[in-house]
């Protein structure tokens, strides 16, 4: 026959959960053999869960890994599965600390047995990635395993990145087909990114090529799926859905029936499905960008949530457009009956900071409460007036109206066990323009990597068929109200000239010199940049909150506290 049957099975698997992941896969397996696949993929690391950091230092965690593995391998009958999990290597050797070294693997199980290995052979070591951390690199690049007459490389993630990378060697070495199974993190354009690179890989090595994806939020993190199938001139024949689960099975047609002479590790044998192929089934659309932000940050919050073990959440609402929009993708994310808004109006809350949260909350159909923190803001100011004799009313006492709301939204997570969610952007988080145990508690932040104006994008979109977030939200120049008659403006430039800079500075890494050659003012551009430079140590305390973007404010910008360094 001139085709194989791939099937994928784009899962959403909870890392540290080995017994529940493998029961995932045992579940993709039998649905794999009754669609009589050739072959099914699973993503990286599926059984351990993707990435385990740190876990993969713990011997206890890695034979877990091993011994759920061969109980999968004991259900595999005809087809073929490739799933990843963590290998030990050779001899279990040990590092200099004492661990046992160990790969980033791709089992193939059939017939109730192991049947091979691939270990993963370039190991990305930038942004969020630490593989030399914890893995060792495989070295046989152009392995190849027959499947039923059909010779399959295998590979793993940044295996695939690379031009000349594993699966060009496999090419080289005779595969029909190429098989490579991922843990690829969302950010903005890289779907784009990723088809393109996929299709060229396919082009040049002039066989079909099957890319399976992970999805779901890993703390940070989260994976878009998105898994594809091309052919051997690189057209796109399926394109699953993003942010989503999906189980699909796709006749891969094939280049030239199975070759003769070439060197490989036979898995399966027998003849492939008799028949026409089937028409491969409709592709999913790659999603517009608000939209996809939108639904990755739902993702990532509700699979944090939930995945550790809380059911609810606490949000703090103060009538202006973070707040607004963090209910919103709550809301959306867990359902309406798990998200509390709270508003905690004071001395210089405008009108329509209680009454856009209300208005809010009842176009979400929330719990919304309000909690005037006018008594406990003056007991504080009792207290301390000794202390402050003397001394003339600063950002001091703004803070103060901030870090009561902290502790009563922490109360009421204490008392009712919902997670507080922070509802900071990148904007503020980047220059510091939050107060440390007030607006930033929380443990989660959801608005952490999406900047000020990207919230603008978002909340019209989630406008777009109906008045969900009230326009008056929208509408109303941005302010703290934390002193009468204040705005952002009155510390930090236009969110149109703030955001461009922090762009160029945080995610590019850019000098102030270069930014300035963009047409910047030099002098906004300096305070800009200390800002950001003296906030460090705020933002080592945030919370963890989703990454939408190439560089996230956390595991891919990691700065020292304590640094002097100033760029021109």
């Amino acid at each position: 026959m001139d085709f194989m049957r791939v099937a994928g099975a784009q899962l959403n698997l909870t890392v540290g959960d080995i017994d529940g992941n493998a029961a995932r896969i045992a579940e993709a397996m039998a649905w794999a053999e009754e669609a009589q696949a050739d072959v099914l993929l699973l993503p990286e690391l599926a059984i351990t869960g993707y990435p385990p950091e740190d876990l993969i230092l713990r011997d206890g965690f890695v034979a877990a890994g091993i011994e759920a593995l061969h109980r999968l391998a004991k259900e595999a009958g005809e087809t073929t599965t490739v799933v990843g999990f963590v290998d030990r290597a050779a001899g279990r050797a040990r590092d200099d600390a004492g661990h046992t070294r160990v790969h980033n693997s791709a089992a193939l199980l059939h017939g109730g047995r192991v049947r091979g290995i691939y270990h993963k052979h370039l190991l990305p070591n930038y942004g969020v990635f630490d593989e030399d951390r914890y893995f060792v690199a495989g070295e046989d690049r152009a392995a190849l395993w027959e499947i039923n007459g059909v010779y399959a490389g295998v590979s793993v993630c940044e295996d695939i990145w690379v031009e000349d990378g594993p699966p060009a060697d496999q090419a080289a070495a005779g595969a029909d087909i190429l098989l490579n199974i991922n843990g690829s993190p969302f950010h903005v354009g890289r779907a784009a990114e990723r088809a393109a690179m996929l299709a060229e890989r396919a082009r040049a090595a002039g066989v079909p090529l099957v890319y399976l994806n992970l999805v779901g939020g890993q703390d940070e993190l989260v994976f878009d799926g998105q898994s594809m199938v091309f052919d051997a001139g690189g057209e796109l024949r399926y394109r699953a859905p993003q942010f989503e689960e999906d189980l699909f099975w796709v006749d891969v047609p094939l280049a030239e029936e199975g070759r003769s002479g070439v060197k490989a590790v036979t898995v399966s044998r027998g003849d492939l499905l008799e028949g026409d192929p089937e028409p491969p089934p409709e592709s999913h659309p790659v999603l517009p960008e608000d939209e996809e932000v939108y639904r990755a940050l739902c993702l990532g919050l509700g699979d944090y949530v939930r995945k550790n073990g809380f059911s609810d959440v606490v949000v703090g609402l103060s009538g202006g457009i973070d707040s607004a929009l963090t209910a919103a993708v709550a809301a959306d994310a867990l359902g309406p009956e798990h998200v509390w808004g709270v508003t905690m109006p004071g001395r210089y809350s405008s009108e329509g900071s209680v009454s856009d949260s209300r208005a809010l909350a009842e176009h979400l159909g929330i719990r919304f409460d309000e909690v005037p923190i006018e008594a406990p803001f003056e007991g504080f100011l009792g207290a301390l007036a000794p202390a402050f004799d003397g001394a003339a009313p600063d950002v001091t006492e703004e803070n103060l109206q901030a870090r009561v709301r902290g502790t009563i939204l922490m109360a009421l997570s204490n008392k009712f066990g919902g997670l507080v969610l922070a509802t900071g952007n990148k904007s503020e988080y980047s220059v510091g323009y939050a107060t440390l145990y007030g607006d930033m508690v929380g443990g989660y932040a959801v608005l952490k990597d999406v900047f000020k104006q990207g919230v603008y994008r978002l909340a019209e979109w989630r406008n777009r068929d109906g008045e969900v977030i009230p326009r008056s939200t929208i509408d109303k120049p941005p302010s703290a109200e934390l002193r009468p008659d204040q705005m952002d403006t009155d510390s930090l430039p236009p969110y149109a000239i703030l955001d461009p800079i922090l762009e160029a500075y945080v995610e590019g890494d850019r000098t102030p010199s270069s930014i300035v050659a963009e047409g910047f003012d030099r002098e906004t551009v300096e305070r800009v940049v200390a800002l950001v430079d003296r906030s460090e140590y705020k933002r080592r305390q945030a919370a963890p909150g989703v990454r939408i973007t190439s560089k996230a404010l956390g595991r891919d910008r990691r700065l020292p506290i304590t640094n002097r360094f100033r760029r021109a």
